[in-house]
């Protein structure tokens, strides 16, 4: 009985140990394959560009009056900011296109010292704003501010008071710009694996870089280049 029953033992002894050596070569085989899968992987990069249309713009005309009492400076402010209004209309602007801004007076005989004194004490910069979805309107009326200096409006053009056109609709092109980049990534991995004699399988990281929105050119800041880069990793079998 008792021969039996160690006999049995041994049995069940064995059969664990044989079942535990398989596990162990099933985990030692998944072990190498995701060594190798870790050891073949292709990184690639994916670009999608597309050219759009501003549909925003931002026009800030700015001027400049001087006096030497605030009462005058003030309708004189009045009166040119009643120009710039009535030729916006003229243009074809709507009355909710136009903001105006607080004035900046500057008192020049404030900081001066000595005789050599500015003929005008007080010096306003004022600016008008337009924002509007018209940017074809904006384009036509800037080429006609002439008619604003000839009127006695004095214009002043600075590098903070550039005309801005802007691209608000991103949200509605992201999927298909994504989309776009993932292909050009996934057309890169195939050929780099028909270059290696390998295939492409699962994608084992992936990354969206920054969407940008930058002027085709500096003639034309209405158009815009909207470009994403995808950064994927595939594994090659």
């Amino acid at each position: 009985m008792t021969n039996r029953s160690n006999g049995l033992w041994q049995m069940l002894a064995g059969a664990a140990i044989a079942l535990a050596l398989a596990f162990m070569a099933i985990n030692i085989k998944s072990g190498m394959l995701q060594f190798r899968d870790a050891d073949r992987v292709v990184s690639v990069k994916g670009l999608a560009e597309r050219t759009v249309e501003a549909d925003l713009a931002l026009w800030p005309i700015n001027f400049s009056v001087v006096g030497n009492g605030l009462d005058k400076l003030q309708a004189d402010i009045e009166a040119q900011q009643s120009l710039i209004r009535s030729f916006l209309l003229l243009k074809g602007f709507a009355e909710g296109d136009i903001q105006l801004s607080m004035p900046k007076i500057t008192d020049q005989h404030a900081n001066v010292y000595g005789s050599a004194l500015p003929p005008d004490r007080y010096r306003a910069e004022v600016t008008v704003l337009v924002r509007t979805q018209e940017v074809e309107r904006v384009k036509s009326g800037m080429q006609a501010v002439g008619e604003l200096v000839k009127s006695g409006v004095a214009l002043t053009q600075s590098y903070e008071f550039q005309p801005r056109f802007v691209f608000t609709k991103l949200e509605s092109i992201k999927p298909e710009m994504i989309a776009d980049a993932t292909r050009d990534a996934r057309a890169a991995a195939d050929q780099f694996a028909r270059d290696a004699e390998a295939s492409v399988g699962s994608i084992r990281r992936a990354s969206q870089g920054y969407f940008s929105i930058e002027d085709v050119d500096p003639f034309t800041p209405e158009i815009k280049r909207v470009r994403v880069v995808t950064s994927i990793d595939y594994i090659l079998r």
